[in-house]
C-alpha cells in the first residue's frame, strides 16, 4: 500500500500568559512600586554638601528648633513665677543641652540626622509641679521660681533613670522589633499631627504676621521653583533649599515695620506680646555671656509624687523619639533603625535627661519633629549639617544677647513654618502604608482606630482639664492624671499594641542589615558632586 499524504493536524495556539491584576493607572499611567528611600534626596546621611551650604542649612535648622524652644519656655516659666530674665536663662539652658544631646545621638545613638530638643510632653508635669507651689509660702515670685525649678530638676533626674533602664536593658529594642508598616503609619503620623496646637492656633494669635508667612512660604517653596526652573536650574536649587531663610527675613522685617509704625499701640497686651517685635524683653534681660553650669538654680529637691509624674513624660518622649527616628530614616535616605540601635538611643536619651536635670533645664528632650520635616523640605539628609547646627546652639546659649536677638522673632512666624513641617512628617507616616496591604480591612481598622483615638482621647483630657482645672479622676495623688502621659503618640501606641499584636507575622519586617550603610543605598540617593 502506498503512503497517503495527509495534511498535518492544525497547530493549536498556546493560550496567552495570565497577566497579574494591575492597579488602576494614576496620573500619566505609571504605577509606583514601593521604595524604602526617597529618590529626590540631594544628600543622604553620609554625603555632604559644601561647607558654605552646610553652614547655611545648619543655621536654618537652629532657627527652626529655636521657635519651639521659645514657645515652651514662654509656657512654663511664667507659670513657675519667673521673669523675662529667668526665661532668657531657661532658653539658654535648653539650647546648651540640645546641642549636647544632639551630639550624643548623632555620634553614638542612632547616628541619624536628628536634633534633640526640649519636648512639649513635659509641659503637663512641670505645670503640675508649679501648681503645687503655694505663692503664700514664698516672699516673692523669684523665690517660688527657684523652688519650682529645683523640684523640677529633682523629678527629671529621677525619671531619667526609667529611660536608661528601658534602653540599656534592651527592653525597648525588643518592643521596637515588633514595629511593622501598619504600626509605623499611625505612629509617625501622630508624631506630626499630635503637635497641631503649635500650628495654626498659634498663627491665629497674630494673623497679620502668621498668615502672610504661611502663604509666602508655600508660594516661594512650591510655585517659584516650578515656574522659574526654565530660566536657570540654580534658581530652583536656591529656592528649594533656602526659601525659609528668605521668608523669615521678609516677614520679620514686615513685623518690625508694623511695630515701629504703631499698629499695635492700642491693642490688648496679649496681642502685643504675639505681634510686636519688642515685647519678648529677651534682648534687655539676657546676659552677654553666661555658661550654663550644674545646679545653677540650687540643689535639686526630690519628691516621690513629682518624680512619678515626670516618668510619664519621659515615657512619652521615648515613644515620640522612636516614631521620629523612623521618619528621619526615610527622609535622610537611610534604612530603618533596628531594635538594638533604638534601644541604645533611648538609653542615651535618658542620660541626656539626667544631664538636663543637673544643668537646670526644666524639661527633658526628644527628637525635634519640625527639624525632621526640614530634612524633607530642603532635600538634604546630611548628618554633618545637624552636627554643625549644634555649634550654633551652644554658641548662642553662651552669648545670650546674640541668641536673644533671634529668639525675639514673633512666634506666629515659627508657627506658620510648623504648619508645613509637621504636615510633611505626618505625610511621611502615610508613606509607610505602601509596604503593607492597603486592601486589608484589618490594616485599615488598626490605622483608622489608632489615628482617631490617638488624637481624640487626649483632646478630651485637655478640654476637661482646661474647664475644670484638674483631671477627670478624683484622687489625692494629683500626679496620677495631672501628669499622666495622655498625649496622642502614647495613646496611639497603646491602641496599636492592643489591636495588632496577633497580626505581625504577615507584615513587612524591617531588616537590621546594612543599617546606615550609605554605600549600599547610593544608587537610591542622588548625591551631588
Amino acid at each position: 500500500m502506498g503512503e497517503t499524504n495527509q495534511p498535518p493536524p492544525p497547530q493549536v495556539a498556546a493560550p496567552p500568559p495570565m497577566m497579574p491584576m494591575m492597579a488602576p493607572a494614576v496620573g500619566a499611567g505609571a504605577i509606583h512600586p514601593p521604595h524604602e528611600q526617597f529618590h529626590h534626596l540631594a544628600y543622604c546621611v553620609h554625603s555632604n554638601p559644601s561647607w558654605v551650604q552646610v553652614a547655611a542649612l545648619a543655621f536654618l535648622h537652629y532657627l527652626v528648633m529655636l521657635g519651639s524652644t521659645v514657645m515652651l519656655a514662654s509656657i512654663i516659666v511664667p507659670a513657675m513665677g519667673g521673669n523675662p530674665g529667668d526665661k532668657a536663662r531657661v532658653i539658654q539652658s535648653f539650647l546648651f543641652m540640645s546641642g549636647i544631646n544632639t551630639l550624643l545621638q548623632t555620634l553614638i545613638g542612632t547616628r541619624l540626622p536628628t536634633i534633640m530638643n526640649a519636648s512639649f510632653a513635659f509641659v503637663v508635669p512641670v505645670l503640675s509641679i508649679a501648681r503645687d507651689m503655694d505663692p503664700n509660702n514664698f516672699t516673692n515670685n523669684h523665690q517660688r521660681f527657684l523652688h519650682t525649678m529645683r523640684t523640677t530638676q529633682g523629678a527629671l533626674i529621677v525619671a531619667s533613670i526609667l529611660n536608661m533602664i528601658l534602653g540599656f536593658s534592651t527592653i525597648w529594642g525588643a518592643y521596637a522589633k515588633k514595629f511593622s508598616p501598619v504600626i509605623m503609619t499611625p505612629v509617625v503620623c501622630v508624631v506630626g499631627l499630635g503637635l497641631f496646637e503649635l500650628g495654626f492656633p498659634q498663627v491665629g494669635k497674630c494673623v497679620e504676621i502668621g498668615l502672610p508667612m504661611l502663604i509666602l512660604a508655600v508660594i516661594v517653596q512650591q510655585y517659584v521653583p516650578h515656574y522659574f526652573s526654565h530660566i536657570h536650574e540654580r534658581i530652583t536649587y536656591l529656592f528649594e533649599r533656602y526659601s525659609l531663610l528668605l521668608c523669615i527675613g521678609i516677614v520679620w522685617a514686615f513685623a518690625a515695620i508694623l511695630t515701629a509704625a504703631g499698629a499695635y499701640n492700642h491693642v490688648s497686651p496679649k496681642t502685643q506680646q504675639h505681634c510686636r517685635t519688642d515685647r519678648s524683653f529677651l534682648m534687655s534681660s539676657a546676659p552677654w555671656i553666661k555658661i550654663p553650669y550644674p545646679f545653677q538654680w540650687g540643689t535639686p529637691i526630690f519628691t516621690a509624687g513629682h518624680s512619678f509624674g515626670m516618668m510619664g513624660a519621659v515615657l512619652v518622649g521615648a515613644f515620640e523619639s522612636t516614631g521620629a527616628h523612623f521618619a528621619t530614616a526615610r527622609l535622610a535616605g537611610a534604612t530603618p533603625p533596628p531594635g538594638h540601635v533604638l534601644s541604645r538611643s533611648v538609653g542615651l536619651q535618658g542620660i541626656g535627661m539626667f544631664l538636663e536635670g543637673i544643668f537646670g533645664a526644666p524639661a527633658g528632650s526628644s527628637v525635634s519633629v519640625e527639624n525632621i520635616g526640614l530634612l524633607g523640605l530642603t532635600k538634604v539628609g546630611s548628618r554633618r549639617v545637624i552636627q554643625i547646627s549644634t555649634g550654633f546652639m551652644i554658641f548662642f546659649s553662651i552669648f545670650g544677647k546674640f541668641g536673644a536677638f533671634f529668639a525675639s522673632i514673633p512666634l506666629p512666624i515659627f508657627a506658620a513654618i510648623y504648619c508645613i513641617l509637621f504636615g510633611i512628617v505626618a505625610a511621611v507616616g502615610v508613606s509607610f502604608m505602601q509596604f503593607a496591604n492597603k486592601n486589608s480591612m484589618r490594616n485599615i481598622y488598626i490605622i483608622g482606630l489608632s489615628l482617631f483615638l490617638g488624637i481624640s482621647v487626649p483632646q478630651y483630657f485637655n478640654e476637661y482639664t482646661s474647664s475644670a482645672g484638674r483631671g477627670p479622676a478624683r484622687t489625692n495623688a494629683g500626679w496620677v492624671f495631672e501628669a499622666s502621659p495622655f498625649t496622642p503618640i502614647t495613646f496611639t501606641n497603646f491602641c496599636i499594641l492592643a489591636s495588632s499584636i496577633h497580626h505581625l507575622h504577615v507584615l513587612l519586617h524591617f531588616s537590621d542589615a546594612a543599617f546606615l550603610d550609605c554605600n549600599n543605598i547610593l544608587h537610591l540617593c542622588h548625591v551631588a558632586s
